[in-house]
């Protein structure tokens, strides 16, 4: 059973109506207005340092102030903007198709398979993020690379673990049982009548593994296994100034500010989308509306 497409049009107006979803919707929209702004413009060029200048506070020069080289804090935000975006993009999408890939193999009709990813997925799912990233970290250094890597891998398990049931649920039904009647392969029934039915519970978990991935990223920045060193993200401005926090405590309130914004903004966003994707749901909030 494929997803109604009067819902999916309707989806942006539904989430709109939500107060969550209103905040995520006006949150998300800043987060990429000023990601495309820092490509060709920032208050301070990045590299501009000041030794005289340094942990300011905030001014017409700079805003937001500066910190421990005298850089402009707000350049260094806006531009960490970017790199937060792309990994919270990229976590979304590579941890979307690993779970994807290992919900089809736990549900599939072969029952070898699906054991074997069953057992798989609960002997790794217990493996933190952080050591996933360490061990990665050994071949390729500290990189963006790394942080989407080793989120993709954590949040990847954890969305098989909790879309199995649904799925499970799905497969079992009549559409599929038609579908492999017909000839259908099992990939082309699991694409086209299981996944539709589980879009709620995925549309949760990758607005959550959106979300905690920029949380993980400034962890894995302060522990050295995240960005690289002079690569803007709000990790690295958290993890620069996080040691002066009792004496300059607005260098880090800055970055910690906008980091939780963004985190909120993504869980909302996922309940909004839980909610206005439901059976029924739209449909309810539509009759309430008029």
């Amino acid at each position: 059973m494929m997803a109604n497409p009067s819902k999916l049009a309707n989806l942006p107006r539904a989430l709109w109506r939500r107060g969550s979803g209103r905040y995520a919707l006006v949150v998300l929209g800043l987060w990429l207005a000023v990601a495309a702004v820092s490509l060709f413009w920032t208050p301070q060029p990045l590299l501009a340092t000041d030794g005289y200048h340094v942990w300011e506070a905030p001014s017409a020069a700079h805003p937001l102030g500066t910190d421990g080289t005298g850089a402009d804090v707000l350049s260094w935000l806006m531009a960490g903007s970017r790199t937060n975006l792309v990994i919270a993009a990229l976590t979304v999408v590579c941890s979307g198709a690993l779970g994807l890939l290992l919900v089809g193999c736990m549900v599939s009709r072969r029952a070898g398979l699906g054991s074997v990813t069953v057992a798989v997925v609960d002997a790794l799912i217990s493996i933190p993020t952080v050591l996933i990233a360490l061990l990665l970290t050994v071949p390729f250094g500290a990189s963006v690379g790394v942080i989407v890597g080793a989120c993709s891998i954590a949040y990847g398990l954890n969305l098989a673990r909790i879309a199995r049931p649904a799925a499970m649920l799905a497969a079992r039904g009549d559409y599929v049982a038609s579908a492999l009647a017909g000839g259908a392969s099992g990939w082309y029934a699991f694409t086209r009548h299981v996944v539709p039915n589980i879009v709620p519970v995925l549309s949760v978990q990758l607005t959550v593994s959106a979300g905690t991935s920029v949380l993980a990223e400034a962890g894995l920045t302060y522990l050295g296994v995240g960005v690289g060193a002079g690569v803007p993200s709000w990790g690295h401005s958290l993890a620069t100034s996080v040691k002066f926090i009792n004496v300059f405590p607005l260098t880090v309130l800055w970055p910690g500010l906008v980091v939780t914004l963004a985190v909120v903004a993504l869980n909302l966003l996922g309940d909004a989308l839980n909610s206005a994707l439901a059976v029924g749901g739209m449909e309810r909030r539509e009759d309430d509306g008029r």
